[in-house]
């Protein structure tokens, strides 16, 4: 029988794993950038290995055992940053304050205003053109038919008033 054709025990595994722990740290450490992550994933991977079942037939226990440990630090890797955005996004919603402020009260107010302004200074069709994409939903083709104009002058048109509005609420005059 060879030796790729017998079973391994994870008796036999946790044996070189303690044998050869100075070698699995140091490549561990390599691969995770951390000597304590590497320490860590050994002890936790020597307990995993505390079965009585068989490992099957392994053709290179070393191999095996450092991609385990390889394997473990990433799952845990991924589970403490999934953990963790968990925690950030939990806490940001308990700091935000849901009614704004008198300064964010007054500058949405002065937002609004330029706004108002910005549109009574366009043309009326560029006006009814930016309203009927942004508050009807409809798409540049549906209004070149409503105008009776092309498409391309429908961008154009949209892109004046677009620039428009923008350019009078950057200084909310």
């Amino acid at each position: 029988m060879s030796r790729q054709d017998e079973e391994t025990s994870w008796q036999t595994l946790r044996q070189l794993l303690v044998e050869r722990y100075d070698h699995f740290r140091q490549r561990l450490t390599r691969r995770l950038g951390s000597s304590d992550a590497a320490q860590e994933t050994l002890h936790e991977l020597y307990l995993r290995l505390d079965r009585s079942d068989s490992a099957g037939a392994l053709q290179n226990p070393n191999t095996y055992l450092l991609t385990s440990a390889v394997n473990l630090a990433r799952d845990r890797w991924r589970t403490e940053h999934r953990r963790a955005g968990r925690v950030d996004i939990d806490a940001l919603y308990a700091l935000i304050d849901e009614n704004p402020g008198p300064d964010r009260i007054v500058e949405s107010r002065l937002a609004v205003e330029a706004l108002k302004r910005a549109l009574e200074e366009l043309t009326p069709r560029q006006r009814e053109i930016l309203i009927a994409v942004r508050y009807e939903r409809l798409t540049q083709d549906e209004i070149a038919k409503r105008f009776k104009i092309s498409a391309r002058f429908v961008r154009r048109e949209l892109q004046t008033a677009l620039e428009h509005c923008e350019s009078r609420l950057a200084k909310k005059i």
